[in-house]
């Protein structure tokens, strides 16, 4: 039985943050993975290069059944925070859109600095053996991984969810919490593409197109690119829609988000003998698409109000997803382990002193773009100082 100050069950963005912080702070932690290698999320986030952290971070950008829960973490640990230490770390990196920021090389060297933060604490590392027994009894966790034991007053679950499973991702953290007496929230795919059922199959011909749109979801909107996909709808726009979006609910699009109130009809008195197709300044494919099922040929050939109801249908296009394509290709997970029993400003459960939940594991999603990377440097951060006993 090996004996340390804390336990942390996940070798993944959260996990690696809260042991460095924890180590770096005098106490001697161990980080157990049933994978082979760490940070493997962070290594294909991105394209390779990791959308590590975004510049416009706010708790109003991350789902939760609390939306207050994720401002404490948040607020203490920011993006400048974390971009300080990728600069002490030498990385090179640049700005996106939308305050998106990316390492200017591989996304190794995320995972090599989280490393070396570990390693500069004393952090000791686990891995590739599966998690067996998890006992709690006199103030103290006992963990079974492959053919050793662990002990530790404080046990951290930084296990993620269960979207990528090819990379190993599990729901065994709902296991866990569960088993201590936590509630979970119900967990679906996010941040995923929809498919669209067999009367959609003229829009799914349209595989490989995209274009800039405004779609919405409930009442979120979001003003990035879609893209028409064999199976349906995807694209930035889409995906983070995708967050928001519930079965039998629709997903509203405007295919010309930029277009001043009868657009078409000056159109028409300046070129009445082109067609709408021509006129939508979209791809040509998804045009000729649009223009077939709204009915519209030569400007000129149809009346004011066929063309004011063209506009509407177009700036309010209404898909009626029959489902997502699963945790197979969701970047993250909307739902978790539940909020209400733990604290927010150190992420240890109320009722289950030096039991902690850190990462995808907490029902807190951000949207894309380096918001959930964000999210798990700050609640790992935030575990990792109460694990060392400082505010």
């Amino acid at each position: 039985m090996e004996t340390f100050d804390a336990i942390v069950l996940g070798a993944g963005g959260a996990g690696l943050m809260a042991a460095a912080v924890g180590g770096q702070r005098g106490r001697r932690v161990v980080v157990l993975d049933h994978a082979e290698a760490p940070g493997k999320k962070i290594l294909i986030s991105g394209g390779g290069r990791c959308n590590f952290t975004n510049l416009h971070t706010a708790p109003d950008r991350y789902l939760s059944a609390n939306p207050h829960f994720a401002k404490s973490a948040l607020g203490r640990y920011t993006a400048r925070d974390f971009l300080d230490m990728v600069e002490r770390h030498g990385i090179a990196w640049h700005e996106k859109t939308l305050g998106q920021l990316f390492c200017d090389g591989p996304a190794r060297a995320i995972v090599d600095m989280l490393l070396g933060e570990c390693e500069l604490g004393g952090v000791t590392i686990r891995l590739g053996q599966a998690l067996g027994e998890i006992g709690h009894a006199d103030g103290r966790y006992t963990i079974t991984h492959g053919d050793r034991s662990y002990t530790a007053p404080a046990l951290v679950i930084a296990t993620g969810g269960p979207s990528i499973p090819k990379m190993g991702a599990t729901d065994i953290a709902y296991d866990i919490a569960r088993r201590f007496g936590l509630k979970v929230v119900e967990p679906r795919p996010a941040l995923v593409p929809l498919t669209l059922p067999g009367d959609e199959a003229l829009f799914r011909a349209l595989s490989g197109v995209a274009t800039p749109v405004v779609a919405r979801a409930g009442k979120a909107t979001f003003a990035e690119a879609a893209l028409f996909t064999h199976r349906g709808l995807s694209g930035p726009a889409i995906l983070q829609a995708s967050s928001y979006w519930r079965h039998g609910e629709p997903v509203a699009i405007d295919f010309r988000p930029d277009a001043a109130a009868g657009w078409l009809t000056n159109a028409k008195r300046v070129r009445p003998r082109a067609t709408l197709a021509q006129t939508l300044g979209l791809p040509s494919r998804l045009a000729d698409v649009l223009a077939e099922r709204l009915g519209v040929g030569e400007l000129g050939a149809t009346t004011d109000r066929a063309l004011a109801e063209a506009e509407r249908r177009l700036s309010d296009w209404r898909f009626h997803p029959d489902g997502t394509e699963g945790f197979a290709k969701a970047e993250v997970t909307v739902g978790g382990i539940a909020t209400d029993a733990l604290s927010s400003k150190t992420m240890e459960a109320r009722k289950v002193p030096g039991l902690y939940v850190i990462g995808e594991a907490v029902d807190v999603t951000g949207w894309l773009g380096g918001y959930n990377f964000q999210w798990a440097w700050a609640s790992g951060w935030a575990a990792g100082q109460a694990i060392a006993g400082e505010p």
